[in-house]
């Protein structure tokens, strides 16, 4: 089943139980998933743009419960955090640190990586490879980690 149709139901289930905040959060993604069909047209959505849409709207959730929690306004914080939450729910099981680390491990022996200049070769692969499973700033952190 396409992500669309998944949140779709997902929608259904939210109204039937009337949980406002998961339905203003699925209705989110599936604005952003019709928007990137208009702008695609002919070409078909693949699943790594679906992915990469619910990444960035879980960032954006994180960074505005940041600022909100930075802020004081734990009210409009925890709003952030439980849509973050459902979000999330969509997204591929995320890979633990020692997870992400045999990983890059393995990449940075495929490519012959030695020291933190071929930090570009490791990340080009790394990003594609791990794309859904982990965030572009651990695949960085632990890959600068590992060749330093």
């Amino acid at each position: 089943m396409s992500l669309e149709n998944t949140i779709s139901e997902a929608i259904k289930t939210a109204m039937r139980a009337k949980d406002r905040v998961a339905l203003d959060s699925l209705r989110a993604v599936k604005s952003q998933i019709l928007l990137l069909k208009t702008e695609a047209r002919d070409t078909e959505v693949t699943a790594e743009q679906e992915i990469a849409i619910l990444q960035r709207m879980v960032k954006q959730r994180k960074d505005s419960y940041d600022q909100f929690t930075a802020q004081g306004r734990t009210d409009l914080a925890e709003v952030e955090d439980a849509q973050m939450k459902i979000i999330e729910q969509f997204l591929p099981k995320q890979l633990s640190s020692e997870e992400l680390e045999a990983e890059i491990k393995a990449i940075i022996a495929e490519t012959g990586a030695e020291s933190v200049k071929d930090l570009g070769k490791v990340m080009g692969i790394a990003s594609k490879s791990l794309a859904g499973k982990s965030d572009g700033k651990s695949i960085s952190e632990m890959a600068k980690k590992l060749l330093s």
